[in-house]
């Protein structure tokens, strides 16, 4: 009871904190979101014991370039399919089990775009039509934290099978299952809000199931990816910086690993539309 106590207060502050950044102004949301993103390069490498610094000048490079500069089609869909086939190439060793031990070169691009991709594009997502659309990331916020809440909870009282147990044996089927009912009766809770508020979250209530269902596969997948990095660095946390959840990595690991599907996602969408 202490630890679940713990991990809602945790929980209740960091949320607020990042809703009141992201309904704040956009330079704060870019701030936030680049300090997340070096935070989580930082643990990745800090538990898997890689001492590679020039990652973060790179990080901080890459992130100036796509969020300053590079914003053409062509150079955004460039490092969309660079950072789509990282993650992809992640999903596979999962699924094959085989190891996340890698040469250095590999080290290198995986953590550049697992990680400094997957935090741009998190930037990214909402900034659709004429511009910043806060309800965008405030509803994928919204649903990732059902979704992980949630799939915790059912997994912790009713939870009888492993969803994947040689990388995360606490995790259960029947968690994941019950995150993903409660994901998308949060993506419909947000779609009613904003026809019914003064935010325009831009995205129909269709879109938002579909992007309802893309957290809920995802982001369970990012969770068992960031889970098998761990693994492999036998360590239970990335770091300990929030009480109850471990590190940041341990908490943004789905919307970072969701985050460049739901942006190719919306992007769809607004290209067919």
């Amino acid at each position: 009871m202490r630890v679940l106590l713990r991990r809602a207060i945790t929980g209740v502050v960091y949320v607020g904190l990042l809703l009141a950044v992201v309904f704040l102004n956009t330079d704060a949301f870019d701030f936030l979101f680049m300090g997340f993103g070096f935070a989580c390069l930082y643990e990745l490498n800090r538990m898997n014991k890689i001492k590679d610094y020039p990652i973060y000048l790179a990080y901080l490079l890459l992130w100036w370039l796509y969020v300053y500069f590079l914003n053409s089609s062509i150079a955004v869909n460039i490092l969309l399919a660079i950072t789509l086939a990282v993650n992809l190439f992640l999903l596979y060793r999962l699924l094959v089990k085989e190891s996340f031990v890698f040469d250095k070169t590999l080290r290198f691009i995986i953590s550049l775009f697992y990680i400094g991709g997957g935090f741009i594009f998190l930037r990214k997502a909402p900034y659709q039509g004429e511009g910043f659309v806060e309800f965008i990331i405030a509803g994928f916020f919204i649903i990732v934290w059902v979704n992980d809440s949630f799939a915790f909870l059912v997994g912790k009282y009713f939870g009888k099978r492993p969803l994947f147990k040689s990388v995360s044996p606490k995790k259960t089927i029947e968690g994941a299952i019950g995150g993903g009912l409660f994901a998308l009766l949060a993506a419909y809770g947000v779609s009613q809000v904003s026809n019914y508020s003064n935010f325009d979250s831009y995205l129909s209530l269709e879109q938002w199931f579909g992007v309802g269902i893309i957290v809920v596969v995802f982001g369970n997948l990012g969770d068992l990816i960031e889970s098998k990095f761990k693994r492999t660095a036998h360590v239970k946390d990335s770091g300990a910086i929030l009480p109850g959840h471990g590190g940041m990595l341990d908490r943004l690991d789905s919307l970072i690993f969701a985050a460049p599907f739901v942006y190719l996602f919306i992007s769809l969408c607004n290209y067919v539309s």
